[in-house]
């Protein structure tokens, strides 16, 4: 701990370490159809003694009818009866598990090209990916789409599996080959942190236990790795942000005038006597009190949820931003954002849309569609007047109402957001924010319409 950090920072920084023995990892699973994803997430769970025996009974049972003598472990996430019949998987599968180390929500997604939208959804709040790679195939062009979509999402931590290595006999070279290939493609996303591991899934080797077939391997296994790895960030190092879910106003004869503000903090640190301003009013106040669960506290960090109380009577309302006043984002009507495309329905300039960032919900309406962005090579296909379901491309919004966004780059919180449909609340499309700029002089006044959407 450094010696220039306040007395709220430091606070919030020791918690963090307390936390370290029993904090959570979230983390995502990819990787080609056929690679074992759902093999390795079952030997993770199995291996760490995370099934439960009525669990593994009907895995064994499902096993047996299908011909097969040894639980066929893939089962154990793959649950849809299409996945079981087809032997993939197809919707994104979560699992809870634990051990005495951390715990851990893991999402299981596809691998085929069309279910690129699933790997982005399991893998947007993920602080690690886990893309598999067969050792007989090596990196192939879904490796580097789901390279690519992790880079996208600004997932911090890669692990590379190369799994099969039963299938070329635990050979060094085949895995040190795939490994440059592969660290060297996602270096240059800019993936900041690539560990590659040999496994095989089927067999076991390396996932939980170490493998005795790879003696020359002497780094960590699977689980030592996710049991390890770095999670969270020193709250005191990021900007406050505080979306305003709900106004506490009792008005009872023992609170007649009591106003508080409660939400989640979404990054940063709040203090008593920290000078803040609502967005996007852009009126300033000074906080007087923290309320945390029934506690009143001096200072609050991510992602606590606390009660707010201001010193100053302010018409602040659902969807509204606190932020410390020396650190505000730039609030503008006009975004710029890279999208991925969840609905079937295609998403077309001039479509209405709602967009939904943080606690705050706005109409919007999709002004341009300036590319769409080809996972397998980086390309850009300049202009394709439509994205269509899996599409990750560029858009341009022009919003009712100016919105409080942060770059996605700086914020996965704060600089993401969903495009919503206005008829029925369908999600049709996953965003992140880049960076704002200004309207222009003769876009300022905005569009009329006859259904109100004018601005």
């Amino acid at each position: 701990m450094t010696s220039n950090l306040t007395s709220g920072e430091q606070a919030a920084a020791a918690a963090v370490e307390r936390s370290a023995a029993t904090s959570q990892l979230r983390f995502a699973t990819a990787g080609s159809v056929d690679d074992g994803k759902s093999t390795l997430v079952g030997r993770l769970l199995h291996d760490s003694k995370s099934v439960l025996a009525d669990q593994l009974e009907a895995v064994a049972h499902a096993s047996r009818s299908r011909g097969q003598e040894a639980p066929d472990l893939a089962l154990l996430t793959d649950g849809l009866r299409a996945e079981r019949e087809q032997g993939i998987t197809i919707d994104v599968a979560y699992r809870y598990f634990a051990t005495p180390k951390r715990r851990f929500i893991l999402a299981d997604t596809p691998g085929h090209v069309q279910y690129t939208r699933n790997m982005v959804t399991g893998a947007s709040t993920a602080e690690l990916a886990v893309v598999l790679v067969d050792a007989r195939n090596g990196v192939v062009e879904q490796t580097r789409r789901h390279a690519a979509v992790a880079a996208l999402l600004r997932v911090p931590h890669v692990v590379l599996a190369v799994n099969k290595m039963d299938l070329v006999d635990y050979a060094e070279p085949v895995f040190a080959a795939i490994a440059e290939e592969f660290t060297t493609y996602a270096a240059s996303l800019g993936v900041p942190e690539i560990t590659a591991i040999p496994i095989s899934a089927l067999a076991g080797d390396n996932v939980v236990t170490p493998s005795a077939n790879m003696d020359w391997y002497g780094g960590p296994t699977v689980l030592e790795h996710l049991e390890t790895v770095p999670v969270g960030t020193d709250p005191s190092q990021d900007p406050a942000r505080f979306p305003v879910q709900y106004v506490i106003r009792p008005q009872t004869a023992e609170h007649p005038d009591y106003r508080g503000y409660a939400g989640q903090i979404a990054s940063g640190v709040l203090r008593t006597g920290d000078a803040v301003t609502v967005l996007p009013s852009g009126r300033t106040s000074t906080i007087t009190g923290i309320d945390a669960l029934g506690t009143m506290v001096d200072v609050a960090w991510a992602p606590q949820s606390v009660t707010v109380t201001l010193a100053d009577d302010l018409d602040i309302s659902r969807g509204d931003l606190l932020a410390p006043s020396d650190h505000t984002p730039e609030t503008t009507q006009d975004v710029e954002a890279t999208v991925c495309h969840l609905h079937d329905r295609p998403l077309r300039v001039g479509d209405r849309v709602l967009l939904k960032h943080t606690t705050r919900t706005v109409k919007a309406i999709i002004k341009d569609i300036p590319s769409r962005l080809t996972l397998a090579n980086l390309s850009h296909h300049p202009a394709p007047g439509e994205l269509a379901a899996n599409d990750i491309g560029r858009v341009v919004l022009r919003t009712s109402e100016p919105l409080a966004l942060d770059a996605y780059d700086a914020s996965r919180r704060t600089g993401s957001f969903l495009l919503i449909d206005p008829a029925d609340g369908t999600t049709l499309t996953a965003g992140m924010a880049g960076d704002s700029f200004a309207a222009s002089a003769e876009g300022a006044e905005g569009a009329r319409d006859d259904e109100g959407w004018d601005f």
